[in-house]
């Protein structure tokens, strides 16, 4: 234990950014699993893509979106989402999947989807990472 903090003394900086780096992945972790929604496997995704009842919200910037993206998704950036809510509106009641690359930004836009009256929400757990990952296909769009 006295070398524990001995090195914690020595090393401050080392350890501020250790536990700001916890935090931060405590805190993602908290915000995704309370969201209430529910993330799918991208073979789950699959499923609903494949359907066709779903809406797929790609919410990464152009240029990412671009680079790769799930065929038939819709590209609404982050910030771009206040502009384009009016188009959105009118997929209230069908099944809504929203992604980005690994996770971090869907549960932002969930929540403010959540917020105004979606109900049928889902985000593809990983991300477009974890799609790439299950050798499912993206489209470029150079």
């Amino acid at each position: 234990m006295q070398q524990l903090i001995e090195f914690a003394s020595n090393h401050l900086l080392l350890v501020f950014a250790f536990f700001a780096t916890l935090g931060m992945l405590i805190f993602t972790e908290y915000t995704r699993m309370f969201s209430g929604v529910p993330g799918l496997s991208p073979y789950q995704a699959t499923q609903l893509l494949n359907d066709g009842d779903a809406l797929f919200l790609d919410v990464r910037d152009d240029k990412e979106y671009k680079n790769g993206h799930i065929k038939g998704a819709r590209s609404v950036p982050v910030n771009q989402l206040d502009k384009q809510m009016h188009e959105l509106e009118k997929h209230k009641e069908k099944s809504v999947v929203v992604y980005c690359d690994n996770g971090m930004r869907t549960s932002r836009v969930t929540g403010k989807l959540r917020k105004l009256g979606f109900t049928d929400l889902h985000s593809i757990s990983g991300g477009l990472v974890a799609w790439e990952k299950a050798n499912l296909p993206v489209v470029n769009k150079s």
